[in-house]
C-alpha cells in the first residue's frame, strides 16, 4: 500500500500497524509513540492537557476573538444566515460566555458542564478550568448545513481595564490559549471605530503565540467610514498590530461589512466584496486541510514534547544526591535560559522549539528537581522514529485520500451566495465576462470605432495589420511582454501572424481588460470571438477560437 507499511499477514506490518485512514493513523501515533513521553516528563502539567480521541475526529473549528461589539456574533449569524440557540446582540457586551456553535439534528443548548464529559465532543479537558469557566460555556447545537463542514467558537466581548480581568473568575487566556492550540482558524476582529487594544485583547493575542500561522483579522464596519479615512484605519490597525503581533511577515487583514444590511458607504464596494470572497475562500478550505493541520500540530507537539524533556532530565540530572538541593534549585531555575543554549548546542535543538523561558522558570517554582525522570533514550528515539519516517507515510496517506475523495468544501448560508451567485457572483458581468449575456452583440463593438481610428494608422496591407506594427502600438500600454504575447495568442483568431480590424479590436479591448485590474482568459471565451471569425457552431471543432497559453 505504502512503503512504510510493509504487508505481511491480514495487511499489517510488522509492529501491527495498519492505518485505514490519516484520522486513524494520527491516533495511534500519538498513543503509542508521543503520549508516553509526555506522560513521563509530565508535559501535560507544563503545556497542555493530553490529546483526547474527539480532538482526532472532530471538524475543523473557526474561533472568534475581539473587543466588544465588534460583530463577533453577528459575523457567524451571517454566514449561518440563521440565528442560533443562545445568542444575543447588542451594542453592549452581550456574550458573556464562550459559546461552541456545532451541528446538530434539533436546536439545543448544552451546558458546559455536562459539555466536558461528552466523549464525542473535544472539550473533554476544559474541565480543568473549573466550574467559573464552565457555567460560561455552552454548546449551541442547530441542523445547518455550513456546521456540517465546520464549527464556531465564539467568545466573550474583551473591555479594557483590571475590574473585567479579576470579575471573570477563570483564566480567560489559558483558555483562548487552550482552543488556539486546536482550532483551524483564529479571526480576530476589529471595529473600524474601535482600533485600540486593550490590556486583556492584548494578554490574548499574545496567548495565542505560536499559531501565527492560523490567525486572520477582520475589520469589521469598514462602510461606516469613506475611503480616505479607511486608508488612516487600515494604516493605524497595522500600527496597532505590529506592537502585539511580533512576526516578521505582515498579518493578512480582510476588510469588509459582514452583516446582511445595505452598505452605508459604497464607494469601496467592489474592495468589500472582493475581500469578502478571499475570507470565504479561506474558510472553505478549512475541511480540505484539516488533515494536514493536525499532522502539524502533531509535529509542533511532538518537538515541544522532545525539548521539555530534555530540560526535565537536565535539571534532575544536575540535582545533588542528598544535601543543598534547594539552593541548587533556586540556581538552576535562574540558570535556566543558560541551560537553554547548552541544550541547544548538546542536542542540535532550534531555539524557537523551546517553551517560553519566563513561564517556564515560574512553573519550575512548584515542583522537586528530585522527583525529575532522568533522559530515557528509547522514548526519545520512538519520537524521532515517528518523525522521520512514520509522519511521511501519513503525508503520502493525506494525498491518498484527497485523490480518492476530496473533502467537501464549506457550504450552504451566505457560502451559497458566494459560490453561485447567478449576476450578483464574483466577476459576473466585469472583465472578460462583461457582454456574455448580450446574444447579439459583441460587446468589443462598443468602442471599435476608437480602434479602428488606430488600426488605420497603421497601414494595414489588405485589411491587415503586420505583427510588427502591432507589437509598437500595444507596447504603448506599457504591460509586460509576457502579458502581451498572452493578448496576442487570444486576439490572432486564424493564427495567421497579423490582426485584421476586429483581431485588432479585441487586443485593445484585452489590454483594457488588464489594465483595469482584471485577469485575461486561459482560452477566450465564445462571446468574445470576432464575428468574422465565429464558424459554423454545428461544427464542434470550428466552434470556438480558444487559443491558450503554450
Amino acid at each position: 500500500m505504502f512503503s512504510w507499511v510493509k504487508q505481511e499477514q491480514g495487511g499489517r506490518n510488522k509492529e501491527g500497524e495498519m492505518y485505514q485512514t490519516v484520522t486513524e493513523g494520527l491516533q495511534s501515533l500519538y498513543s503509542k509513540k508521543l503520549l508516553p513521553l509526555e506522560e513521563t516528563y509530565l508535559f501535560h502539567d507544563f503545556h497542555s492537557p493530553a490529546l483526547e480521541p474527539a480532538d482526532f475526529h472532530s471538524k475543523p473549528m473557526v474561533l472568534l476573538v475581539g473587543q466588544y461589539s465588534t460583530g463577533k456574533t453577528t459575523f457567524i449569524r451571517y454566514l449561518l444566515e440563521q440565528d442560533f440557540p443562545g445568542m444575543r446582540i447588542g451594542p453592549e457586551p452581550t456574550t458573556d460566555g464562550f459559546i461552541a456553535v456545532m451541528y446538530g439534528d434539533s436546536e439545543g443548548v448544552v451546558p458546559g458542564n455536562a459539555l466536558v464529559v461528552d466523549p464525542k465532543k473535544p472539550f473533554r479537558k476544559l474541565n480543568a478550568f473549573g466550574n467559573s469557566f464552565l457555567n460560561r460555556f455552552i454548546c449551541s447545537q442547530m441542523p445547518n448545513q455550513v456546521l456540517q463542514s465546520i464549527s464556531i467558537i465564539d467568545t466573550p466581548g474583551i473591555l479594557s481595564g483590571e475590574k473585567q480581568r479579576i470579575s471573570r473568575g477563570y483564566d480567560f487566556a489559558e483558555v483562548l490559549r487552550w482552543f488556539g492550540e486546536r482550532v483551524d482558524r483564529i479571526i480576530l476582529l476589529f471595529d473600524a471605530h474601535k482600533l485600540d487594544i486593550s490590556d486583556e485583547f492584548s494578554e490574548a493575542i499574545r496567548a495565542l503565540k505560536g499559531q501565527d500561522d492560523k490567525i486572520r483579522v477582520v475589520l469589521n464596519k469598514a462602510d461606516q467610514v469613506d475611503t480616505q479615512q479607511l486608508m488612516r484605519v487600515y494604516g493605524a490597525l497595522m500600527w496597532s498590530l505590529g506592537k502585539v503581533i511580533n512576526t516578521p511577515e505582515v498579518v493578512r487583514v480582510y476588510l469588509g461589512s459582514f452583516w446582511a444590511k445595505p452598505l452605508q458607504n459604497t464607494e469601496s464596494r467592489r474592495l468589500f466584496e472582493a475581500e469578502s470572497q478571499d475570507l470565504f475562500r479561506d474558510i472553505q478550505s478549512l475541511p480540505r486541510n484539516a488533515a494536514l493541520r493536525k499532522l502539524n500540530d502533531l509535529i509542533k507537539r511532538a518537538r515541544l514534547a522532545k525539548v521539555h524533556a530534555y530540560i526535565i532530565s537536565y535539571l534532575k540530572k544536575e540535582m545533588p544526591s542528598l544535601f543543598g538541593r534547594d539552593k541548587k534549585k533556586e540556581e538552576l531555575i535562574a540558570r535556566l535560559p543558560e541551560i537553554y543554549c547548552i541544550l541547544q548546542r548538546e542536542h542540535h535543538i532550534s531555539p524557537g522549539d523551546f517553551p517560553n523561558v519566563t513561564k517556564m522558570q515560574d512553573m519550575l517554582q512548584h515542583y522537586d528537581f528530585s522527583k525529575f525522570p532522568s533522559l530515557k533514550t528509547k522514548l526519545i528515539e520512538s519520537v524521532d522514529k515517528m518523525l522521520s519516517s512514520k509522519i511521511a507515510g501519513l503525508m503520502a496517506m493525506i494525498r491518498e485520500e484527497e485523490s480518492k475523495a476530496p473533502p467537501a468544501m464549506v457550504s450552504g448560508g451566505a457560502f451559497e451566495g458566494a459560490q453561485d451567485g447567478g449576476p450578483f457572483g464574483r466577476g459576473y458581468g466585469e472583465g472578460v465576462s462583461a457582454g456574455a449575456d448580450a446574444a447579439d452583440e459583441w460587446i468589443v463593438n462598443r468602442d471599435k470605432h476608437r480602434y479602428d481610428e488606430i488600426f488605420y494608422t497603421l497601414m494595414p496591407v489588405n485589411g491587415k495589420v503586420s505583427g510588427v506594427n502591432a507589437k509598437k502600438e500595444m507596447m504603448n500600454s506599457r504591460l509586460p511582454n509576457t502579458v502581451l504575447g498572452k493578448i496576442w495568442k487570444l486576439a490572432d483568431c486564424d493564427q495567421d501572424g497579423s490582426l485584421d480590424d476586429q483581431e485588432f479590436a479585441l487586443a485593445q479591448h484585452l489590454i483594457k481588460v488588464k489594465l483595469e485590474g482584471y485577469e485575461l482568459p486561459a482560452r477566450l471565451p465564445p462571446h468574445l470571438v470576432p464575428p468574422a471569425h465565429r464558424k459554423d457552431p454545428d461544427n464542434d471543432e470550428n466552434a470556438l477560437y480558444n487559443h491558450g497559453e503554450d
